[in-house]
């Protein structure tokens, strides 16, 4: 196949939409897998009464999964939906929380006209016009209630981890209870990173009869592969089934990695004026990757392996804890990094060959780039931004620690 130059540029800005590792996913045409995770919130939200909680680690599409819910709602027949999605810092109290919620929400109320032939009139005002200068959960009820007479209501709160105000907490688990008994049309979906829903509705347990807990693990190895599908489809190309295999194993799960190596890989193609994506367009992918990585990963890295000795194994022993097999959670313990090491390494390695590493990554001297649970002795560790697990590995492969092979055999035996 052979593209013209303008042709070729069109396909590149197109693959930029096709997969975008930059931004979550707001089109539901290019939102791949998630189908028990949006069958349940979809679920939630045609049940009088109850909320959502969708809760899991950063980098899984919680975000992505939030943006497409009002199209798959759409699909249910929902014709009128005011689903405003803000993002919550940690300057947020409950007031400021509900403002943004009520920003560019519309209020369409019906009211009746005066004298002798009176006419119903249809009165349009702003949410946020309505509201009080400082916003309690009655008020919050009152605009809902109103909000909800015409149409389904579902307030979107992301990142509401990032809450730092206990009352503020307090306050929102309060709505829940009276959106849930005297709002039937009104959904709130509070999305956050936690492992569990004790650290984000700490102290109101009370709430959560009215809350259904919706935990987003990482990707499947299928559902990975389908962000390719979906991506290259688009693009009218495909992948054979090698560089699939090969994408969905080193993103670990995470939508992100998927989405940033097809974006490469199908560049490279385009350039190349191929219309499959190979295992050697996911090599180029792999290190421009690498080079364009963020700072922040970049700079984890390094300060978890550098090191002035030749013989020091922090690449190595970072590695391996990338690589190995781990709980739904994330955590391993230092005996799974045997297999993985004695791989790396080339000859059997037992814990004395890494267990101080682990205690070091767990260290700011290299940068807490590994978080440390339990006891003495029965430690499970974990990355502590799990963006930095597959970064790992490619640099492992840049490095010829390890091959391709390694990989793909890796995540078939998890």
């Amino acid at each position: 196949m052979t593209w013209t130059p303008e042709e070729k540029n069109q396909k590149i800005i197109a693959a930029g939409k096709a997969f975008n590792p930059s931004a979550p996913i707001r089109a539901k045409d290019l939102f791949a897998g998630r189908l028990d995770q949006i069958t349940a919130v979809l679920d939630t939200i045609t049940q009088q009464g109850q909320h959502a909680l969708i809760y899991g680690e950063r980098g899984v599409g919680k975000t992505s999964l939030a943006n497409v819910l009002e199209g798959f709602l759409k699909l249910r027949g929902q014709a009128t939906i005011v689903a405003p999605h803000i993002n919550c810092d940690s300057t947020d109290n409950y007031s400021s929380v509900w403002r943004k919620v009520f920003h560019d929400v519309l209020l369409i109320e019906q009211k009746q006209g005066f004298g002798f032939n009176p006419q119903v009139q249809e009165v349009v005002s702003l949410a946020s016009d309505l509201a009080a200068e400082t916003i309690a959960p009655a008020n919050v009820l009152e605009l809902a209630t109103k909000i909800a007479s015409t149409a389904l209501f579902i307030p979107i709160i992301d990142e509401f981890d990032r809450l730092s105000d206990k009352n503020t907490t307090r306050q929102i688990a309060d709505t829940i209870k009276a959106l849930s008994d005297h709002v039937p049309r009104a959904t709130l979906i509070l999305v956050g990173v936690a492992d569990t829903v004790e650290e984000l509705i700490e102290e109101h347990a009370s709430v959560e009869r009215a809350l259904i807990q919706i935990r987003m693990p990482r990707m499947s190895q299928d559902e990975l592969k389908e962000i390719i599908k979906i991506g290259t489809t688009s693009l009218s190309m495909s992948a054979n089934a090698e560089a699939v295999e090969y994408v969905a194993s080193l993103s670990k799960g995470l939508p992100h990695y998927a989405h940033l190596l097809g974006l490469h890989a199908t560049r490279e193609a385009i350039d190349k004026d191929c219309v499959e994506i190979g295992v050697d367009h996911i090599q180029t992918a792999i290190t421009k990757a690498i080079s364009g990585a963020q700072q922040t990963l970049s700079r984890a890295y390094h300060s978890a392996t550098m090191s002035p000795r030749r013989d020091a194994l922090y690449p190595q022993a970072l590695l391996a804890a990338a690589l190995v097999r781990t709980d739904a959670l994330g955590y391993f313990a230092a005996a799974d990094l045997r297999e993985p090491m004695s791989r790396i390494m080339g000859r059997p390695c037992d814990i004395s060959t890494f267990a101080q590493h682990l205690k070091k990554f767990c260290d700011s001297d290299r940068g807490n780039v590994l978080e440390r649970t339990g006891v003495k002795r029965r430690y499970r560790f974990r990355f502590k931004n799990p963006l930095l697990q597959p970064f790992v590995i490619m640099q492992g492969l840049a490095k010829g620690f390890i091959k391709q092979d390694a990989i793909t055999l890796g995540a078939r035996n998890q």
